[in-house]
């Protein structure tokens, strides 16, 4: 008994593999985990992590016909030896138990099958029920007074609140007017009205608060619904190059904190250099993003002297740009969760699949109910991506079908810090071999804000 203990816990030993960790570093308990390597058209490789202290861990990797993967195990300081045999391997990567683990590790409730190549748009479009494609006036002006009524509310809290209280003002304004955007999103997809002239007056109307201009913001974001997850061309974001990482250090370092502490408001920096600049659009496009950018400054020009004169430079922190700052997260926030996971590829156009990118590409991702109905559902975003033209009261609906004719191809979560982290410290450079690369993987001198993320964000799903 006691050399066949001693065998066991001798091949125990040789099984240990580099487990990815889902916090993209090393803890005292657990190796990081690195995904599947496929080969084939349709599939991909998963995004692994390394750290500095790499060298310390012991890699396993087991070739198959198609993939290379490895399991997770924990790691103890003595192995004891079990009269149980060695669990086998999976037999591939492709499997449910591996998927399972894997959606663990990175904060995922499930992750799902790749999608035939041969599934097409159009046929995961046609398995939708009709009605969940029907505008109902009703429930699209009760959008609008649910937003306009807790857009109020939280306003009233700002101007009651002490100042201990007022983050919790602000954050419930900033998730109120996020509302804003998604009723003006909805009129840019041709999903609130049947009347074009009020979508269009709506949208605009909705988007002044915010300062994004409706017609600019529009004509790109249409661009993202056809090519999402497309490189190059997808204008909602994409990973970063290489060769922009390597270009310039002073640059680099701005990259590493625009995709690392500070991911959660990039939008900002997408809404500056996407929406204002004239040149980005075609001729037929630049009579209408003039109108747009016409609204927006006179929002500016009118409405913030307004609210500095009847409450002062603080006032307009106050009541303006903190709420603002809190749509900017949820913008962001939504944006990162529905488009990337380390499993999650970005692809060249000749190599894109329309079906893939818009099911096997897209999250849906759970928030708590009040987030759910103030951002009116935006979150249930799979469906969306299938078809713009869902309204957004009918999203759920949409999600439902889906989850019964293509459940086992679908990605999805509830939000948690496990899966923010993910994305935040693993989610960074382009690599078609790994999907992505970490910023501390190719320069980690430069990457201390990555490996700060890695300590101190909670790793709890």
């Amino acid at each position: 008994m006691e050399a066949n203990s001693r065998l066991l816990a001798g091949r125990k030993s040789s099984n240990i593999s580099a487990a990815f960790h889902t916090s993209g570093g090393f803890s005292k308990r657990s190796t990081p985990f690195m995904g599947p390597r496929q080969n084939s058209a349709r599939t991909h490789k998963i995004a692994s992590h390394y750290s500095p202290g790499m060298k310390r861990e012991v890699m396993f990797q087991k070739k198959i016909k198609r993939q290379n993967y490895v399991l997770p195990v924990k790691r103890a300081a003595i192995i004891r030896a079990v009269a149980v045999p060695v669990a086998p391997l999976p037999s591939s990567a492709d499997s449910a138990e591996y998927r399972k683990k894997l959606s663990e590790s990175y904060g995922f409730e499930k992750i799902g099958e790749p999608l035939p190549e041969d599934v097409r748009l159009k046929d995961i479009i046609e398995s939708l029920p009709k009605e969940v494609f029907e505008i109902n006036d009703v429930k699209a002006w009760k959008s609008v007074l649910v937003s306009v009524a807790s857009c109020a509310l939280g306003l009233i809290m700002i101007a009651k609140a002490h100042w201990y209280l007022l983050p919790l003002a602000w954050a419930w304004t900033g998730t109120a007017i996020t509302g804003f955007f998604v009723i003006g999103h909805d009129c840019a997809h041709k999903s609130f009205s049947r009347n074009k002239l009020v979508e269009d007056i709506v949208g605009t109307l909705a988007f002044m608060p915010l300062i994004y201009p409706y017609e600019p913001w529009r004509f790109k974001h249409d661009q993202h619904h056809a090519k999402t997850n497309m490189l190059k061309e997808d204008t909602a974001w994409h990973p970063v190059w290489k060769e922009e990482f390597d270009s310039d250090p002073l640059l680099r370092k701005a990259i590493v904190y625009g995709y690392g502490p500070f991911r959660p408001w990039m939008s900002i920096a997408h809404w500056l250099m996407w929406h204002f600049d004239v040149k980005k659009f075609r001729p037929n496009e630049v009579k209408r993003v003039k109108i747009s950018l016409a609204c927006v400054f006179a929002f500016m020009f009118i409405g913030w002297p307004l609210i500095i004169y009847k409450a002062g430079i603080i006032g307009w922190v106050k009541f303006w740009l903190m709420p603002w700052l809190g749509y900017h997260f949820w913008m962001s926030t939504f944006t990162m969760v529905h488009h990337t996971a380390p499993h999650i590829p970005f692809k060249s156009s000749e190599e894109w699949n329309a079906a893939q990118a818009q099911l096997n590409g897209t999250v849906h991702c759970a928030y708590p109910k009040w987030i759910e109905i103030l951002c009116h559902h935006i979150n249930v975003h799979i469906p969306h991506h299938i078809s713009p033209r869902i309204p957004s009261y009918n999203l759920h609906a949409a999600h439902k079908s889906l989850q019964e004719n293509w459940g086992k191809y679908l990605n999805e979560a509830s939000w948690n810090w496990r899966l923010m982290k993910t994305i935040m410290t693993i989610c960074h450079v382009y690599s078609k071999e790994e999907n992505y690369v970490a910023f501390d993987r190719l320069n980690p001198e430069d990457s201390y804000p990555i490996t700060f993320l890695r300590k101190v964000m909670p790793d709890f799903s």
